[in-house]
C-alpha cells in the first residue's frame, strides 16, 4: 500500500514536470514567432528596470544631501541613503522581472 502511494506521488511529479516543460517549450516557440514584439518588449523591460533602480537611488541622494546640510554628523547621510536607494531599486527591479516571468 505504501509502495502504491509512493508510485502515485512519483507519477504526479513526472506529469507536473512534463506539463511544465511543455508550457515552456510552447512559450519559447511563440516568442520566436513574435520576434518583433519581443524586441520592443525587451527594450521596454530594460527601461523599466533602469528607472526602477535610478529613481530610488536619486531620491536617496537628494534626501541625503538635504539631511547632511540640516544635520551634519560624523557619518554621511548621502552615502548611507545612496546605498539604501540602490538596494531598494534593485529589489524593485527584481520584483518587476519576477512578475513578468510569472506571466509567461
Amino acid at each position: 500500500m505504501a509502495e502504491s502511494d509512493q508510485q502515485n506521488k512519483t507519477d504526479h511529479r513526472n506529469e507536473k514536470l512534463i506539463d511544465q516543460v511543455g508550457r515552456r517549450a510552447e512559450r519559447k516557440q511563440r516568442s520566436r514567432e513574435r520576434s518583433e514584439r519581443a524586441a520592443w518588449f525587451g527594450l521596454g523591460m530594460f527601461g523599466l528596470v533602469g528607472w526602477s533602480v535610478a529613481i530610488p537611488t536619486l531620491l536617496g541622494i537628494v534626501l541625503g544631501l538635504w539631511l547632511d546640510e540640516r544635520w551634519p554628523s560624523r557619518h554621511s547621510w548621502t552615502l548611507t541613503l545612496l546605498i539604501i536607494g540602490v538596494a531598494l531599486g534593485c529589489l524593485n527591479a527584481w520584483y518587476w522581472i519576477k512578475q513578468e516571468s510569472k506571466r509567461d
